[in-house]
């Protein structure tokens, strides 16, 4: 189902020039939505703003500041009228640094949220989606996870903010009366089809995609294997990885549900992801599946933080958000190494 986008209707994206950002603002300027981008470029080059441009034909609105910072965070929702709905990204997101530097952590995943919403709160803005994470089911007692399965304990910081996060959300939708959808997502990866957008971390990437391409790409010398005594068929740890752009349109959809009234409370949660769960080694073997190139693979200790295996049932997305991941592994894999070479 299709809404009718009003011109004066914006879409406030955080951390929009980040990898699941700016897939989802190529998105929304796809299918008719004014977007404005607030990101400190902490992780993210603004030059991604011109790619989206090149992308969707559309520059969207710009803004750089951090928004731990309250009062340009409020000056900015009282500049910026006809503002609906906010989709919120912009956060840390390693659990390895997370784990090291919890306060680092806290201070700016939980600020930023509390700013957001004091701003949201102030300008009447009713509609929020959450960029959380399936690290608030911690380890699942049960796979696949539903939306009802108990959160358990964090097993890291980064986890704990969006639970927390989720918490903030819930208490603070049903005391202003505003809708919000929790997106709670597995592991993203790939690139855009044009190769003008994908993931690019600065410095050493904590995730294993981009350490996988990097690696071929002659960056590192070898892809570091966290472990291979785990419980899992072939010991190495299992995730549910969805290509990014299936994500995005994922976020899409939520912000449709909410605009077309389709919420059947304030704060919702939607698992998000393909409903499978594959090893390391696979990816590992998927990547030279579909690059012909062999990877060098050294096998280290576990890695503090890291949960055993998790994926998700999706069902609930797929009916209530109406819509479905589409692209397979090779898929997702070929297009970040795509993306990864085009760099070089």
């Amino acid at each position: 189902m299709t809404a009718i986008v009003p011109s004066d209707f914006k879409i406030l994206v955080t951390g929009g020039a980040g990898y699941i950002g700016s897939h989802t603002v190529v998105e929304l300027q796809q299918q008719g939505f004014p977007v404005v981008i607030i990101d400190n470029l902490s992780n993210s080059r603004a030059s991604v703003i011109d790619r989206i441009a090149e992308i969707t034909g559309v520059r969207p609105e710009f803004h750089e500041f951090d928004l731990t910072c309250k009062k340009k965070t409020a000056d900015f929702f009282a500049s910026t009228p006809g503002l609906k709905a906010v989709i919120h990204f912009a956060a840390f997101k390693a659990v390895g640094e997370s784990m090291n530097e919890p306060l680092k952590y806290y201070r700016n995943n939980l600020e930023s949220l509390i700013n957001i919403l004091q701003g949201m709160k102030d300008a009447c803005v009713e509609n929020l989606v959450f960029s959380s994470s399936c690290t608030v089911y911690g380890q699942p007692e049960e796979l696949p996870v539903r939306e009802t399965s108990p959160v358990q304990e964090a097993w890291s910081p980064y986890g704990n903010t969006k639970q927390m996060s989720e918490q903030i959300i819930r208490f603070s939708g049903g005391a202003y009366d505003f809708r919000s959808i929790a997106l709670r997502y597995f592991n993203p990866v790939g690139a855009h089809e044009s190769a003008l957008i994908g993931e690019l971390p600065l410095g050493v990437p904590s995730n294993l995609t981009p350490f996988i391409t990097q690696t071929a790409a002659g960056l590192h010398e070898c892809v570091n294997v966290f472990g291979t005594d785990y419980n899992t068929p072939d010991g190495t740890a299992i995730r549910d990885y969805i290509h990014v752009v299936d994500l995005a349109k994922a976020h899409v959809a939520a912000v449709r549900r909410m605009i077309n009234g389709r919420s059947q409370s304030n704060f919702e949660v939607f698992n998000v992801g393909t409903g499978r769960g594959c090893s390391v080694r696979e990816v590992i073997q998927a990547f030279e599946r579909v690059s012909g190139k062999k990877l060098p693979v050294r096998y280290v200790d576990r890695r503090a933080g890291d949960i055993e295996q998790v994926w998700a049932d999706t069902a609930l997305a797929n009916r209530e958000l109406e819509w479905k991941a589409e692209k397979t592994l090779d898929e997702m894999i070929a297009s970040a190494w795509k993306w990864e070479q085009s760099l070089h």
